[in-house]
């Protein structure tokens, strides 16, 4: 079995795991302010951690709900797994299905595999930077995928946080000449929508986003033949920066921008 079927293997059964906990009732706690957790992510943490470290012995993990003292392991390693176990716990909690189960692994600080699972759609997402991306269905059959080849921002789908939207995202978009714009929940849910052609873009100021947030979703969206990286603030939006897994910060600054190659430059800000 290759690496990658091996994390579209565990993030499956992590998802059983998280839709088991999204039929019954479920006690929501809260971890800084209103960042909600529940026995749902930490079950899964809990889980995939154990799988990762039979399947891949000694390669680190960075996991959300894992001791923060351990996030120190990904310096100077020469692979690291990030690991979010229930991206999207805010709509988890509101139950619109809006969630994901995301692994990813880096290389040399880049992101090179990664798994996107949608446990209430029934739906996956896998990529491999050096070769492609494909999407699993629910009875497991796969079938390549592809961003698209939209060309004019007005014509491009364009994603947007369902919970972390603000009035600078819309006008930024407006200002780009973006037309068509919607709010999803998850990180991983609007990668996969860009890199299998259901969108065209996502952009995200990234103030609270962390690398397990991207890990996973930017080899897929790479993969699939678009471009992922962090363009560097609002009042500087002309440096776009490759997201180092290795030695960059946990927390990301800056604008994620996610989208097809003929997009990017003009989403980013590079192209005026």
């Amino acid at each position: 079995m290759s690496e990658l079927d091996q994390l579209v293997r565990i993030a499956e059964a992590a998802a059983e795991i998280v839709r088991r906990h999204y039929a019954g009732e479920f006690r929501v706690e809260y971890k800084i302010g209103d960042d909600p957790v529940t026995a749902a992510d930490k079950e899964a943490n809990a889980f995939i951690i154990a799988e990762l470290e039979r399947a891949f012995p000694g390669v680190p993990i960075v996991a959300e709900e894992s001791d923060p003292r351990t996030f120190d392991v990904r310096r100077d390693a020469r692979e690291c797994f990030f690991v979010d176990p229930l991206d999207g716990t805010r709509e988890f909690v509101a139950r619109n299905g809006e969630f994901a189960v995301m692994i990813g692994l880096a290389r040399g600080g880049r992101a090179a595999l990664g798994v996107v699972n949608a446990p209430d759609w029934h739906r996956a997402w896998a990529g491999d930077v050096s070769s492609s991306a494909f999407e699993i269905a629910r009875d497991g059959s796969r079938r390549a995928i592809h961003v698209t080849n939209v060309e004019d921002v007005s014509l491009a789908r364009c994603l947007v946080s369902r919970s972390r939207a603000t009035e600078e995202t819309f006008a930024m978009l407006a200002k780009l000449g973006a037309t068509k714009v919607n709010k999803m929940g998850s990180a991983g849910l609007k990668a996969a929508a860009v890199a299998c052609g259901e969108a065209e873009a996502w952009l995200q100021p990234s103030a609270g986003g962390k690398l397990w947030d991207t890990c996973g979703p930017e080899a897929i969206v790479r993969a699939a033949g678009g471009f992922f990286s962090q363009v560097d603030g609002p009042a500087k939006r002309d440096v776009a920066t490759a997201i180092d897994y290795a030695e960059g910060p946990l927390e990301l600054p800056g604008i994620l921008v996610a989208s097809t190659q003929k997009l990017y430059a003009r989403l980013a800000g590079l192209e005026h």
